[in-house]
């Protein structure tokens, strides 16, 4: 059977076919037959009861800087042109993006969405680690400085963090007696009426932080994410190297905890993060590190994506 598949993504045109999880998802899908089309979710519409979208068909090659050939623009049904949408823009977490997902959280019972949506936008990914609070370090989520000031006269050296950031992105180590700190809050608070996030610093992320690839809530392997020398933010965005690793007891013990609600909540391709033995994010959004993955250990999570797909489709 010939599936039409409609990527929601940032232009394909930009991808880096050696990293690009959505370029390896799309490649996928290709080589198994699938029909490809893409769009930005500026082309997602809702217009008088369908949801729309003015998306190009698309073949993907690996070819640096032409990573993909695209057809003229055609407007789809996507409850009735496709047959799965999947969600791969960019965050940030913003109304932007929840505004994408209550949209296409209305194609439920018509076409499948990944991952659904509904949970997606209910999930971001330093919250809903708060729901296993034996897995993740100590966490605070606050705007109050003076309680922020007392979880660090506990555990000295903290990480702070935008809570709706991503790539590693405004992520800081600020140890004790840090003279910066009050900038930092003032530096937080004044650009955003958001809430913050301070964690327990771990020591272990100077071995690296394990981006574990969890497909229908199955875990299907790992990779490890070295911080350059010095640095604390292992996140390839940010320059941190991609390297092999293995799943170990404590990565399974963790896997297991939340792969019944991920199974549950239609949540296909999920990556989580693990410093030593705690889990600090649960990505939901657009996790990455898939062709890493096969790189290092040969296990191919973009066609174990197509094939749970398909489960679920029941073809």
């Amino acid at each position: 059977m010939t599936l039409k598949i409609a990527f929601q993504m940032d232009p394909i045109t930009n991808v880096d076919i050696t990293a690009d999880t959505t370029f390896a998802l799309a490649e996928a899908a290709q080589d198994r037959g699938y029909d490809l089309y893409t769009y930005g979710p500026d082309q997602l519409s809702y217009n008088a009861g369908r949801i729309e979208a003015l998306a190009r068909p698309a073949q993907v090659q690996r070819v640096k800087g032409t990573p993909a050939i695209l057809g003229e623009p055609v407007r789809l049904n996507l409850a009735t042109d496709v047959d799965v949408v999947w969600m791969r823009q960019d965050p940030p977490f913003d109304m932007s993006y929840i505004t994408a997902a209550h949209i296409l959280e209305r194609l439920k019972g018509e076409t499948l969405v990944c991952n659904d949506p509904q949970w997606v936008r209910s999930c971001p990914e330093k919250i809903i680690p708060l729901d296993y609070p034996d897995l993740i370090p100590e966490t605070l989520i606050t705007r109050d400085k003076s309680a922020i000031d007392a979880f660090r006269e506990r555990h000295k050296d903290i990480i702070l963090k935008p809570l709706f950031g991503n790539g590693g992105a405004g992520v800081f180590l600020v140890k004790a007696g840090d003279s910066n700190y009050d900038s930092l809050l003032e530096m937080f608070f004044d650009g955003s009426r958001e809430a913050i996030i301070a964690q327990a610093f771990l020591p272990a992320v100077s071995k690296g932080d394990k981006r574990i690839i969890i497909i229908d809530g199955v875990a299907a392997g790992a990779i490890n994410r070295k911080p350059l020398e010095g640095q604390t933010r292992s996140n390839m965005h940010v320059g941190g190297t991609a390297l092999p690793t293995e799943l170990t007891k404590s990565d399974m013990i963790i896997c297991d905890a939340i792969g019944p609600m991920l199974r549950e909540r239609g949540q296909i391709l999920v990556g989580i993060d693990v410093i030593g033995d705690k889990m600090t994010e649960i990505n939901l959004t657009s996790p990455t590190g898939v062709q890493e993955l096969k790189r290092f250990s040969g296990i191919d999570a973009a066609a174990l994506c197509w094939d749970a797909i398909e489960r679920r489709l029941g073809v």
